[in-house]
């Protein structure tokens, strides 16, 4: 793979914009080529082309050393005459560069487009710098904030195991002191073999062999590096200030003993570890996770902040601070390599400049990338390792292969098993789909005295699992034309890292749920007309709800099968549609119940379930119960369900974000709300005109609000001043006919459920199938629907640079009383 592929495919798709624009350079480097093919000098002779070349003139000879200049203030070590180019520091503090081109033009060379190459380059430099300086210190007021959380952790486990304050140091300074022998020794090897490494003398020194472990002068520790050392939960701190006794001697001041002294020392008892005074400065904080907590948030008025020492409460902020480590070592990992992959990809476009150009330009211009701060600063991997010690210490019981498997989880990996049972089960839905076929015009199904009956009691019923299957084949081809055009899916909803599906595990899903379907679809066939097996009609009622059943067992089966992450992470993202009041609104809540609303026919069809069942028609393959009073309520609430959810679910973001847009989304909702009751009323009572008349002018205006949300809010399409027009200014599919072919059928499938008004039915199909069909056109609107949201939802995250989810931190400092007590 050449490396400007390589090179964008390993970008953070967020963090796209800030990485250095390979191929633009590149276009400029093959301009420089061009130039010299079009006015290449004609040689006179042999001989004076290898008399050029011969390396006996000094000016060519010594071009290399010459042209190396000092990032710092731009001097070189030859002569200025002799150099490519001169790189000056502008405002002398490593943040902006400017490379000055010293070779004069002369006729028939391609100095303009160097001056234009270097130009962008330096441009593209500056950018770089600027953006990880600027990451860099952002991240490093989050490692001061998770130090802070984690003294108030410490000081909270001391408090919930020794509830009076008071400790036995005595057995604690023995562990201690074995515990400080183990790691002086380790400590000592580590620091022999590092001195070994970086000793210049050394063949294997990393300041020797790569210029990334370099740091300039000016780029000092200072305020960059918070300390994230591991506090002991006895109450000892890296650090001393505590006040200690010692037989009665009151000692404050460096503990740095070595072993042997601190066991001739007498042990000191601390009467009050002045650790457990941040207690007195935090409160716990109430995310409101739960309808429960919710709902007390909202109705206490006197709420008690005091902390509640309980192992509860410990373990509940021992997995918040997990989950918040976890991403900041993620946020750490992605900034070190944002930082290596820009360095060497300017290491390559110089190379390939001077390849083209035939200058010697690369070594002075990466001699100033290696001093700068990208190049250079080593603050991230030193905060790596020690978040990586006080995680090992703290979470996982100092078992480090247990600690760097959850910080760094493994890269999930295609298996070849996947693939296989993909072929194999959807050449088994096709074999079905086609013996159905084959069967049914076979013997004449659709023109018999039954097929009436069939297609007003069984159909429905299957009807569900069509649903089901096209909306996984939907959602499989998002998720690869996400994957092809770098969406990140995954951030997005909020998906544990390693564990999202694949559009082939979708897919896999899809074919063996519509294997089962048909399977169950022709056994029910061949059981209706075979003459020798009449005996097990009520047994051939029965088989769709085996499969529901089965279904539903496999969704909350609690072993790990089946994608049991997936399935976990889908139930509470229904149970957070269903009590959507109750829970702060994410993305994949309201991107569930969306799913859900365009799933209308499935919930009737499941609401029949219960009808014909529970009311024994399937014995008798009667479906009158569709004409009970119970039924026709349930007409009215069982479809209203999934709107009723992203009303709730707008009106909590409304109360929480205080945006009057969510309002008007909450109205819209409704406003869908009343069409389908009075769409279902009518069809109680399709003879009256007043119905008739309400029906119409209710869907009309629900799909044509419906219709601009999708297109403008949704997609964010149609914006004002835009360079596409009628479009956005960013578009990740390059082709602009496929979003205008997108709003067509989005507006044309909006307004198809208008013939649910007017019950136009082909004489050749039942009013169910007439149904089916436009449920499905439905469900394929939404599938295109969802690459378009995402694709918005993406290039927002782009916009801000915004490639992590903010985690909510367990403690909230006092910083009033901070500021007395300082």
């Amino acid at each position: 793979m050449k490396f400007g592929k390589e090179f964008k495919s390993q970008m953070v798709p967020e963090w796209e914009e800030a990485y250095m624009n390979y191929d633009d350079l590149k276009t400029l480097v093959k301009d420089i080529q061009d130039f010299n093919h079009k006015h290449k000098p004609q040689l006179t002779s042999q001989r004076t082309f290898y008399r050029t070349f011969s390396g006996l003139t000094k000016r060519f000879s010594n071009l290399g050393d010459s042209s190396k200049v000092s990032a710092g203030d731009g001097s070189g070590d030859g002569d200025i005459e002799d150099q490519v180019i001169l790189i000056t520091d502008v405002d002398n503090n490593h943040d902006h560069y400017e490379t000055k081109f010293l070779m004069s033009p002369e006729e028939g060379s391609a100095a303009e487009y160097e001056l234009l190459y270097f130009k962008r380059l330096d441009d593209e430099f500056n950018k770089v710098n600027k953006f990880y300086r600027n990451k860099v210190e952002d991240v490093m007021k989050e490692a001061d904030l998770l130090n802070k959380q984690m003294d108030a952790l410490i000081a909270f486990r001391i408090k919930v195991e020794n509830p009076d304050g008071f400790v036995n140091w005595t057995v604690e300074m023995n562990e201690l002191a074995s515990g400080v022998a183990a790691a002086a020794a380790s400590t000592t090897v580590s620091r022999t073999l590092r001195e070994l490494l970086n000793s210049p003398d050394s063949p294997e020194s990393p300041t020797s062999t790569s210029r990334y472990n370099k740091r300039p002068s000016n780029v000092s520790r200072e305020g960059a590096m918070p300390r994230m050392d591991a506090i002991d939960e006895n109450g000892h701190s890296d650090e001393s200030g505590d006040d200690t006794v010692c037989d009665g001697t009151r000692a404050r001041g460096p503990t740095n003993t070595t072993v042997t002294e601190m066991k001739e020392k007498k042990v000191c008892i601390s009467r009050k570890p002045a650790l457990l005074d941040v207690l007195n400065h935090v409160t716990i904080i109430n995310t409101l996770e739960t309808p429960r907590s919710t709902i007390k948030g909202m109705f206490t008025v006197n709420k008690n902040h005091e902390i509640s020492f309980g192992r509860g409460n410990l373990r509940k902020v021992e997995d918040q601070l997990q989950r918040a480590f976890v991403v900041f070592y993620s946020e750490l990992r992605l900034l070190k390599s944002y930082s290596f992959l820009n360095v060497l990809a300017f290491s390559k476009i110089m190379k390939k400049y001077d390849k083209i150009a035939s200058r010697n330009a690369s070594k002075s211009y990466m001699h100033m990338v290696d001093n700068s701060y990208i190049g250079s600063y080593d603050g991230v991997t030193r905060l790596m390792e020690r978040v990586e010690a006080t995680f090992i210490k703290h979470f996982t019981n100092a078992n480090r292969r247990k600690g760097l498997r959850i910080l760094r989880p493994a890269a999930k990996r295609e298996r070849h098993r996947t693939t296989f049972s993909l072929g194999l089960f959807a050449g088994c839905a096709l074999a079905l789909l086609a013996s159905i076929i084959s069967v049914v015009r076979a013997r004449n199904i659709l023109r018999s005295s039954g097929s009436t009956l069939y297609m007003e009691s069984l159909f429905p019923l299957y009807s569900l699992f069509g649903f089901i299957v096209l909306h996984m084949l939907m959602y499989a081809i998002n998720v690869y034309a996400w994957r092809r055009y770098r969406v990140n899916y995954p951030f997005i909803f909020g998906s544990k890292q390693g564990t999202e599906l694949g559009y082939r595990e979708v897919f896999l899903i899809s074919t063996v749920l519509a294997t089962l379907a048909l399977s169950i679809v022709l056994m029910n066939l061949d059981m209706q007309m075979d003459m020798h097996t009449k005996d097990f009609e009520t047994l051939t009622e029965l088989l769709p709800l085996m499969l529901l059943i089965f279904l539903v067992l496999i969704l909350v089966c609690p072993f790990n099968i089946a994608y049991r992450t997936n399935r976990y992470f889908l139930l509470v993202c229904l149970f957070h549609c269903v009590c959507a009041p109750f829970y702060k609104v994410l993305l994949a809540d309201f991107f569930l119940a969306d799913q859900l609303t365009s799933q209308v026919e499935a919930f009737r069809s499941i609401k029949y379930y219960s009808c014909y069942y529970a009311g024994g028609g399937f014995i008798s393959r009667d479906s009158s119960c569709k004409n009970s009073d119970l039924f026709k309520i349930f007409n009215f609430i069982i479809p209203s369900i999934p709107y009723a959810c992203r009303v709730f679910q707008c009106l909590r973001r409304l109360f929480e974000e205080k945006n009057l847009v969510e309002g008007y989304n909450a109205l819209k909702y409704f406003s869908t709300i009343v069409a389908v009751a009075i769409r279902t009323a009518y069809r109680l009572d399709p003879n009256s005109m007043i119905w008739f008349i309400l029906a119409l002018v209710s869907s009309v205006i629900s799909a044509v609000v419906s219709t601009y949300w999708d297109i403008v809010m949704d997609w964010g399409l149609f914006q004002k001043d835009s360079k596409n027009r009628f479009l956005r200014d960013k578009l990740v599919v390059p082709q602009q006919s496929v979003y205008f072919v997108a709003i067509g059928l989005n507006i044309l499938l909006r307004f198809a459920w208008l013939q649910t008004v007017f019950n136009f039915t082909p004489g050749f199909l039942h009013m169910q199938a007439m149904i089916t069909i436009f449920a499905c056109l439905e469900i394929i609107r939404r599938g295109i629907w969802n690459f378009f949201r995402l694709e918005n939802e993406h290039l927002n995250n782009v916009g801000k640079y915004r490639a992590f989810k903010s985690v909510p931190l367990p403690f909230n400092y006092d910083e009033d009383d901070g500021d007395k007590d300082e």
